[in-house]
């Protein structure tokens, strides 16, 4: 009997959550080393895939550059395993005896992890380990654009998970990705969580599937180089950032902005650094192209190169050109190339002063990056703080590339390959997801207060839950004797 897509898709998903589910009761009774000792062997195996995995991905999608796709595996096994490898997730995480608490990592169950095709693997990886960090199971929904190299990468951990002692089903991964398939994942009640990268459409449905669900928004990012900067390297580090990997991470930058005062070297700096000056028929020719028939980015030009973008749009440019550069004087659906554009694709505007770039930054952020993320190049603190202090971005990169800093490999915040964009950006959260998100933490709270004329009691032994219960009774007892005694020693 034939069964209809959609109908296979969603009992697949039935099927992997109760095999997620049933793995995860199993792992969640499992002390802290157990656990790291089956995520470390998930990173060895994915990290030994990055060039395969890389290769796949661009050979699926279309999009990106292979060597790119590479450093981000790396950045979803090697570099995150070094940032978690320590953070206690399950059992006793935290003791604080001045106070009187101890912390208990316990895991929320299932995750649903959702897959975009952009950074797939990347995306996979980091997704699984970060779950069965926190002592959970995690079911996969990948991109339909990308579901064999999704597939892949899950392969990859699963295996390698139960072959260092997980049970099967610990990380699954639908084989027939359909939205039907996918919302049945996201509303099941088996499902805990969701962890949704994707378009803004399916990051609402994750938030409207009445699961508490971490989701991302879009992230048009601007950078802006003010006067006191370092210009070589300022414009180095926002090419670097923008062609890794075509500009497919929502991180990477979307518009230039500089003073006046230093406008000629910023542009001499880009050229020299082998971006392309759009004239007014190509930036024209280049808006026709980039926009969607329903208003949003066209996903054909999505991590392309500058000279795939230049042909779709009918016009020459260069071969060795890294970057196309549109000079624009406003924001908004009158300027298309102000809106994040996921390609090597750069607006570029000039103010006269910091206070201008601020309130350019904040249009741009509004027209469809707010929360996420925000580039400065400056040597001026006081600058970069007023930036910190005043934009609606909810990571503010200095003097680094954008794409780089904010998942965490040129910079101290945590690696992720999902970055929220706090309540501005319709997110529950404003950091780099990790383990930590992935965990409900409980608190033992002991009794701290003076009643009358007793002492408060003394907080739990830093070398057990509660100390020793013999020593604690002696303290009472003894305390008790004192009172009847009226208090002398």
């Amino acid at each position: 009997m034939l069964v209809d897509e959609d109908l296979r898709s969603i009992q697949e998903v039935r099927t992997l959550l109760r095999a997620a589910a049933a793995a995860q009761k199993v792992i969640a009774e499992w002390p802290q080393a157990q656990i790291d000792k089956i995520v470390e062997a998930m990173v060895r195996a994915g990290r030994a895939e990055v060039d395969r995995l890389a290769e796949m991905a661009v050979n699926e999608t279309g999009f990106g550059v292979a060597a790119d796709k590479r450093m981000k595996n790396i950045v979803a096994t090697e570099k995150l395993w070094e940032s978690i490898k320590q953070m206690p997730t399950v059992g006793i995480i935290a003791r604080h005896p001045e106070r009187g608490l101890i912390e208990i990592g316990v895991p929320m169950g299932v995750v649903a992890g959702i897959i975009p095709s952009t950074n797939p693997t990347s995306t996979a990886l980091y997704k699984a380990i970060i779950s069965v960090k926190a002592g959970n199971g995690i079911v996969l929904s990948p991109h339909p654009a990308a579901a064999k190299c999704i597939r892949e990468a899950a392969r990859i951990v699963s295996e390698a998970a139960v072959a260092a002692g997980a049970p099967q089903g610990i990380v699954g991964c639908m084989s027939v990705p359909t939205m039907q398939g996918t919302q049945e994942l996201m509303s099941h009640q088996l499902t805990s969580v969701i962890l949704a990268t994707g378009g803004t459409g399916l990051v609402r449905a994750a938030y409207s599937s009445g699961k508490p669900a971490y989701g991302v928004g879009p992230g048009n990012v601007p950078a802006y180089i003010e006067s006191s900067a370092d210009i070589p390297r300022a414009v180095s580090d926002i090419l670097a950032s923008k062609t890794f990997d075509n500009g497919t991470v929502c991180a990477s930058e979307q518009a230039v902005i500089t003073d006046k005062l230093i406008a000629h070297q910023v542009i001499g700096q880009l050229k020299d650094q082998q971006a392309y000056f759009l004239t007014n028929a190509e930036q024209r020719a280049v808006s026709k192209i980039i926009v969607s028939a329903k208003g949003g980015i066209n996903p054909a030009i999505v991590g392309q190169s500058p000279q795939r973008i230049a042909e779709m749009a009918g016009i020459s440019i260069p071969s060795g050109v890294r970057a196309l550069v549109a000079e624009l004087t406003g924001v908004g659906p009158a300027h298309p190339l102000s809106m994040e554009k996921l390609s090597p694709i750069l607006a570029y505007y000039e103010v006269d002063g910091w206070r201008q770039a601020c309130e350019l930054s904040m249009a741009i952020l509004k027209f469809g990056g707010i929360g996420h993320t925000l580039a400065i190049h400056s040597k001026n603190e006081s600058i970069i703080m007023e930036f910190a202090l005043r934009k609606p971005a909810h990571r503010i990169i200095v003097n680094s590339p954008s794409t780089h800093g904010a998942i965490g490999l040129t910079t101290g915040l945590d690696p992720a390959l999902t970055l929220g964009c706090g309540t501005p950006g319709g997110s529950i959260t404003a950091d780099n997801v990790t383990p930590r998100h992935l965990i409900n933490i409980k608190r033992l709270a002991y009794d701290r207060r003076p009643a009358g004329n007793q002492q408060p009691p003394e907080a739990p032994s830093a070398n057990g839950a509660a100390g020793n219960l013999e020593d604690r009774l002696r303290r009472i007892v003894t305390q008790v004797v004192r009172e009847r005694l009226g208090g002398q020693r």
